[in-house]
């Protein structure tokens, strides 16, 4: 496995420990289909919502903030994944929201960032 995809990994555990820790419930990781990639697709308790969440890692900021890097192609991959897993799944008549949980790791410590409602 290479760096990038080990950190990933790391944050996507990581987002998915706090995630726990807030009243989600993880329903899926890593949903793929044609159309893209959706990091985790959760639960939220408290609002009962459907939550598409992209996780950013990141050991520095030299190109700006993680969220940064969902550019408006990204945005439009995620918001066809999730079509497709609402179709799939045959979901209606369920809030959804659209959410970005950054992870920044500086060497054994690691910050989390949760941006609801993203786009």
């Amino acid at each position: 496995m290479y760096i990038n995809q080990q950190l990933g990994q790391f944050g996507e555990d990581k987002a998915c420990n706090y995630l726990e820790s807030h009243n989600y419930k993880i329903i899926e990781r890593n949903f793929r289909c044609r159309q893209g990639e959706i990091d985790i697709i959760a639960k939220d308790l408290t609002k009962n919502e459907l939550v598409f969440v992209e996780v950013k890692t990141r050991l520095t900021f030299n190109f700006g903030r993680p969220s940064q890097a969902l550019t408006t192609i990204k945005q439009r991959h995620i918001l066809n994944v999730a079509k497709f897993y609402l179709f799939k799944n045959s979901i209606k008549d369920t809030f959804i929201r659209f959410d970005v949980i950054e992870v920044f790791v500086k060497e054994f410590e690691f910050r989390i960032n949760h941006i609801k409602q993203i786009f």
